[in-house]
């Protein structure tokens, strides 16, 4: 039973093992076509004039920033829920911590000699 696991192991690791290599060679082979195909498409896109392709990235840069805003604002809910203190939050709590070592700093008595104690 020992022996039969091991040897179907063994042919699995083979067969993942000739897989890879399959891999590399349809890589090796299909990349160079692909990256043929590539320059191509980018030579025809190059000659039609760069204002197109400049609005194509302005437009993709547009839409990037709004996937970005509404993933923000996703993450922020998701942390508001689960309670975790914003930027803001902090910053009113560090404003506040501030406000009350000013308060306490006045309230504190210093004393005008050496401190007497009386005798017990």
């Amino acid at each position: 039973m020992i022996k039969e696991m091991q040897a179907e192991m063994t042919a699995s690791a083979y067969k993942v093992w000739l897989a890879g290599l399959g891999a590399v060679a349809l890589a090796q082979e299909e990349g160079g076509k692909l990256l043929d195909r590539l320059v191509k498409r980018g030579q025809d896109i190059e000659s039609r004039g760069t204002d197109r392709i400049k609005d194509a990235g302005d437009r993709a840069i547009g839409a990037f920033r709004k996937v970005g805003e509404g993933v923000d604002e996703q993450v922020t809910a998701a942390l508001h829920r689960l309670g975790v203190p914003t930027r803001a939050d902090i910053a009113a709590l560090n404003r506040r911590v501030e406000n009350l070592t000013v308060t306490i700093e006045k309230l504190r008595v210093t004393p005008k000699g050496p401190v007497r104690r009386r005798p017990a």
